[in-house]
């Protein structure tokens, strides 16, 4: 029979546990966290991931260690994001390909809604159609439609992958346009955009964030930015409706996500963090240059966001009978 001393032990026992839980979660981190990003480095999802995760660094002090897991379309990172230990030291930087993945690939082993916990979008920045110079001689839009027409497959165009937002917009385009190109995927958008700087490769369907500095430079050659207004990254560059195509507007984002299962203060915690680094001039300077507006969504709100997505590219891949190769 327990006695009173033992009734006053277990209850002083609990008390214990009971404070110490938010002290864990206030302590935390006390050790280097892993952003699994799910493409090759030198893409779009770099370009957000390593700028964030280096003020978190300073923020958090504690060490982001950036793990690029490529492949399938960003899929086989997000896999292994779905499985990873959820203590809160694993998190996951997806994009809007994950949105577009359950239309896809039916048989993923992860869902995007259930095995994640969201934490906010961190970058939304629009795509740009861009050609290499030396290989497309189109200045415009409109050139390109026009020598695309008239040598059907002709010109080929790069990709992050099979179902990845590079892919879906070169589609769109196609569509839109009633041309016929061919698609060349990649394991990344990194290796798609260093083919297409290289010429191996004439057109490129990519997020602003890594081709505006291509732009810049004159690597690369900016026809059209899919948005409803031009960007400061690259303010020459018209946007598609100005270009003559009218009703394309394609934007990516990109996100950070943590494995279901994440404790409730760490989510919080980690939460305020980002919505705090996204204010720091720091980030805001980077993301202006890559053509990219601050986000506010996060939580219950982008998970929200994320539901409309998967029902709209949904849409798009049957629409565009869009099948992987």
């Amino acid at each position: 029979m327990m006695t009173k001393r033992h009734l006053l032990a277990a209850a002083m026992a609990v008390s214990v546990l009971a404070l110490n839980a938010p002290a864990e979660a206030q302590s935390w981190p006390q050790r280097p966290i892993t952003f699994i990003v799910p493409f090759p480095a030198g893409g779009g999802t770099d370009a957000f991931a390593r700028p964030l995760a280096a003020q978190l660094d300073q923020q958090l002090g504690q060490r982001i260690v950036i793990e690029n897991r490529g492949g399938a379309g960003g899929t086989v990172g997000a896999s292994a994001a779905s499985k990873a230990q959820p203590d809160g030291y694993t998190f996951f930087v997806g994009a809007a390909h994950h949105a577009i993945a359950p239309a896809l690939y039916p048989k993923l082993d992860f869902d995007i809604k259930t095995d994640f916990i969201p934490i906010a979008v961190i970058a939304q920045p629009p795509q740009v159609i861009v050609v290499h110079p030396g290989k497309v001689q189109a200045k415009t839009v409109a050139e390109l439609i026009d020598f695309a027409k008239k040598n059907p497959e002709k010109l080929n165009y790069a990709s992050a992958g099979n179902g990845t937002t590079h892919h879906l917009a070169g589609e769109l385009f196609q569509l839109s346009t009633g041309t016929k190109l061919t698609h060349v995927p990649y394991r990344g958008a990194g290796p798609a955009l260093q083919d297409t700087v290289a010429g191996q490769v004439d057109i490129l369907f990519d997020g602003l964030g890594s081709s505006a500095p291509q732009i810049q430079s004159g690597a690369l050659r900016g026809l059209a930015v899919a948005a409803a207004t031009r960007s400061d990254a690259v303010p020459d560059v018209p946007t598609a409706k100005e270009a003559g195509l009218t009703g394309y507007e394609v934007s990516t984002w990109y996100a950070l996500w943590a494995p279901k299962n994440t404790p409730a203060e760490v989510v919080t915690r980690m939460r305020a963090e980002v919505a705090k680094a996204l204010k720091t001039p720091a980030i805001e300077a980077a993301w202006k240059k890559s053509g990219s507006p601050i986000p506010t969504l996060a939580g219950d709100d982008f998970a929200k966001f994320v539901t409309a997505e998967i029902e709209r590219w949904g849409k798009v891949v049957k629409e565009a009978q869009v099948k992987l190769e």
